[in-house]
């Protein structure tokens, strides 16, 4: 009993020295600038009345005493589109706000913008006014007017009649998006369109998707997360599924991001001066469909960049189809996978008729092998690799014999020399020395007689989407 009594006097007297040492701070003016951990706070781009993420700044007091900070504000005060919390409090201006020596102060920042146009830009001012002067941390952010298609249980998200989708506002599309059989949807030039996690489209029976980019203004389709982090990062949404005799026109659209790309069963699909990266499975993933491909640029898919099931036609001209990645180094990560492989509904195998030309292109990767055909015996596989390089590591990997008649004036295994081949960056040019430069058959680079970024080709074409 005398323990415990000792013991809890000596707790007693703990709390009150502890609770002295707190009475007696006090604070003083700073006499030295404050240092952040940013000078400048760039949020996503945001959409008309959604609220961004929590961006965070750190306020550290290098000092060697307590500070008061006489004053933070936000510049525009209560008229900002800004907000923000600091020391745990919501407002745009505080006074007073102590701080430790030694010590960080967290500042919390996130904004619910108004749209006043297609798209504007958001900015304004933290400021910290002390005796050592004024500082301020910059808040930037791109604000985009948006229209909204979102999935409920009252709502199915059907497009059911034909639509056009203008560049006047950003499409932010939340669940399933269908777009009705017979139904045509024309997406014009400079349009951005954002699926929300697990979120995607689907073109049913009949449909058709035109996809009208032009160079000096893509087409964006990715998700809806607009930090410069998930640019590089896959499985932000789901797929463009194509049913059964949909129709797909695609030209000058940047698609990334997702889990597979195109997903397209029996589709016709013209693709050209485009871009598809990033991808968690597949890029392009095709079940007996009809694809022309002309000037495509791929990188970055974790399973391939194209995958082709049960057969097809398929015509890939002045590609460039590669295939690095640090996030997916774990996965197989073809360039080219097809088989010809077809079984019924009753597990029966039944012929697959497959063929492909892949013409003045570049497959090319950090794996042995880019391009790996799984031809099943019996079964028609026809294909053409003319004027390509390609990464090829032998028959027994790539299930084709580089010296075939059907791989016409091809070289295997020399670097292309990318310029920067990491999805980051996304520049797939070659350098001056590539073995891919100039070495193009003239009379496929006339059937697409300028590159991607619109650069004449006919005389000496390089190979891949770059001249």
């Amino acid at each position: 009993m005398k323990f415990k009594s000792l013991l809890f006097f000596s707790f007693w007297m703990l709390f009150l020295a502890v609770s002295c040492d707190k009475d007696d701070i006090s604070f003083d003016a700073p006499s030295q600038e404050l240092r952040f951990s940013r000078d400048t706070v760039f949020c996503d781009t945001v959409y008309h009345q959604v609220r961004s993420e929590t961006y965070v700044v750190k306020v550290f007091n290098n000092e060697d005493k307590d500070v008061m900070i006489p004053r933070i504000n936000l510049e525009k005060g209560a008229a900002s589109l800004y907000k923000i919390n600091v020391d745990g409090k919501t407002g745009h201006d505080f006074q007073n706000v102590p701080l430790r020596k030694k010590d960080s102060l967290y500042i919390f920042v996130e904004i619910a913008p108004q749209a006043t146009g297609p798209e504007a830009i958001a900015e304004d001012r933290v400021l910290f006014t002390t005796g050592a002067g004024q500082q301020h941390v910059t808040l930037f952010s791109v604000v985009q007017d948006a229209e909204f298609f979102i999935k409920t249980p009252s709502n199915p998200n059907v497009i059911a009649s034909d639509a056009t989708w203008s560049n006047n506002k950003a499409k932010i599309i939340y669940g399933d998006l269908t777009l009705d059989p017979g139904v045509n949807l024309n997406v014009q030039a400079g349009t951005k369109i954002y699926f929300h996690k697990n979120s995607g489209m689907k073109v049913s029976a009949g449909a058709t998707l035109n996809i009208n980019g032009t160079a000096d203004n893509q087409v964006i389709i990715r998700g809806d997360r607009n930090d410069s982090y998930y640019d590089t990062i896959p499985r932000n949404w789901n797929s463009i599924k194509m049913e059964a005799a949909s129709v797909l026109s695609m030209n000058h659209t940047r698609l990334f991001g997702g889990t597979r790309g195109l997903e397209m069963t029996e589709t016709n699909a013209t693709i050209s001066n485009s871009f598809i990266h990033t991808f968690q499975e597949y890029g392009i993933y095709s079940v007996r469909s009809n694809i022309n491909a002309k000037n495509l640029v791929m990188n970055n898919c974790g399973e391939s960049c194209v995958g082709i099931f049960k057969g097809g036609v398929y015509d890939f001209v002045h590609s460039t189809i590669a295939n690095y990645s640090e996030v997916l180094g774990q996965f197989t990560r073809n360039g080219i996978f097809a088989t010809n492989e077809f079984k019924d509904e009753n597990g029966q195998t039944v012929q697959g008729s497959l063929h492909i030309n892949i013409r003045n292109s570049i497959v090319y990767s950090d794996r042995d092998n880019a391009v790996s055909f799984a031809q099943t015996p019996g079964q028609l596989f026809n294909f053409t690799i003319q004027n390509c390089l390609l990464k090829y590591s032998g028959i027994s990997a790539a299930g084709f014999d580089f010296t075939s008649s059907s791989v016409i004036q091809s070289i295997k295994n020399q670097d292309p020399r990318f310029m920067n081949y990491f999805a980051a960056k996304m520049n797939l040019r070659v350098k001056a020395d590539s073995p891919a430069k100039n070495i193009g058959d003239v009379t496929v680079a006339n059937s697409v007689p300028t590159d991607i970024v619109n650069v004449s080709r006919t005389t000496s074409p390089t190979l891949g989407a770059y001249q």
